[in-house]
């Protein structure tokens, strides 16, 4: 056998090593196992364990109190070990269509699904997730239906004076034709990043079905990160491989409305799209809906579209910036130009409700026409997705 035989057989076998590793030590357990009347099975495999619970968004919640208020969390429930170490836990009424997220406690520490590859990031928590099929979240899976792409693109921001990140979403036959589209700006909340619509909001999946359906326009979706401090989302710039933090490189401080200008000139000197007013929406969560709010306001000839998703409203204490001077004056303006839709939802438990109500009633008594929608339930991506699936479909009509 000659020497390069000999290295080709030996490199084989390597990769075959390797590959073969991630097998080792894998569980032979299926978790979760949804059933035909869409009750649901979850399995974990410590037979050292002295106490296995679940907790999850479909299970009762619970109140937990913090700095910035009350909040609904969900609440816990206990695994039972059988006879070979597996413990398990059945939920006791058939779940609802929705995306769902979990994680196990074991022994006190908070672990995902090892035999649920489906995980998503939310700030510095990764959590296990499953979908219950049919009505509304069938929006939110990959169904056998054109696709569009996702694509995560750096631009320069003069304003800022550094490159940053985005998540672009293009529809299915973009890349093949010669057509211009409307523009979506999509703003994610504070703790998030251009990842946090794609990964939690399903957008790419919620746009191909609605565009499918002949529900919503063809149209590109843009996902800023509205952390002005911050290249990219955690791992993606120079910074490294940080821990994610709440508020840490978040600013509500005028900066992000007044850098939201590049956004618009980079995608329009790269993207085919319709410009103007009646080509461009956008809207956010949370201070996503608060930097909407405010974008939209200080360039009222910029957006024909505007939603707030359980928006902050006011800046906080303390803020000087010249974006939040003026507030009653701006909104005359905007308003004066006559916005194709201005949309605000929210839920009933959010604790941003009552400001929310505040700030209907402030645009009910200057007669500024807005469509409101109402769910229950509070500040969550439950309610956000929702939305994004009421919002979609009207715009661009």
């Amino acid at each position: 056998m000659n020497k390069i035989s000999f290295l080709l057989i030996a490199m084989l076998f390597t990769a075959t090593t390797f590959a073969q590793q991630a097998l080792w030590g894998g569980q032979d357990i299926i978790s979760p196992e949804i059933h035909s009347n869409k009750t649901v099975t979850f399995r974990l495999n410590a037979p050292l364990a002295n106490k296995v619970e679940i907790t999850g968004d479909f299970l009762p919640t619970q109140k937990m109190q913090t700095p910035m208020g009350e909040f609904d969390t969900p609440g816990n429930a206990e695994l039972v070990k059988n006879d070979k170490g597996v413990w398990e836990f059945t939920t006791p009424n058939a779940l609802s269509p929705e995306l769902y997220s979990y994680t196990f406690i074991v022994d006190g520490v908070k672990v995902t699904d090892p035999n649920n590859v489906y995980m998503i990031r939310d700030v510095a928590s990764v959590t296990s997730i499953f979908i219950i099929d049919g009505e509304r979240a069938d929006l939110y899976k990959v169904n056998d239906v054109p696709h569009g792409t996702v694509a995560r693109r750096w631009y320069n921001s003069p304003t800022l004076n550094m490159d940053r990140r985005i998540t672009i979403y293009t529809p299915a036959g973009y890349e093949q034709s010669k057509q211009e589209y409307p523009v979506f700006y999509l703003l994610h909340g504070a703790g998030g990043d251009e990842e946090a619509w794609i990964a939690l909001g399903r957008t790419s999946q919620i746009l191909d079905n609605l565009i499918a359906q002949g529900k919503a326009q063809p149209m590109i979706v843009v996902m800023t990160n509205g952390n002005v401090g911050q290249q990219a989302a955690p791992g993606e710039s120079a910074k490294g491989m940080y821990k994610p933090s709440f508020m840490g490189d978040t600013r509500m401080d005028g900066d992000c409305e007044k850098a939201f200008p590049d956004v618009i000139k980079f995608v329009e000197s790269n993207y085919r799209v319709k410009k103007g007013k009646a080509n461009r929406a956008i809207a956010g969560l949370s201070m996503g809906g608060f930097h909407s709010m405010h974008i939209s306001k200080q360039y009222p000839d910029l957006f024909d579209y505007v939603g707030l998703f359980s928006a902050a409203i006011m800046p906080r204490e303390g803020v000087t910036s010249e974006i939040y001077q003026n507030i009653d004056e701006k909104l005359k303006v905007q308003f004066a130009k006559k916005p194709k839709l201005y949309y605000i939802a929210i839920g009933t438990a959010d604790f941003l409700f009552d400001a929310n109500t505040d700030f209907r009633k402030k645009l009910d008594e200057n007669n500024y026409p807005y469509t409101y929608y109402e769910t229950g339930e509070g500040h969550i991506w439950k309610n956000w997705r929702i939305y994004l699936t009421e919002f979609a479909p009207m715009l661009f009509k």
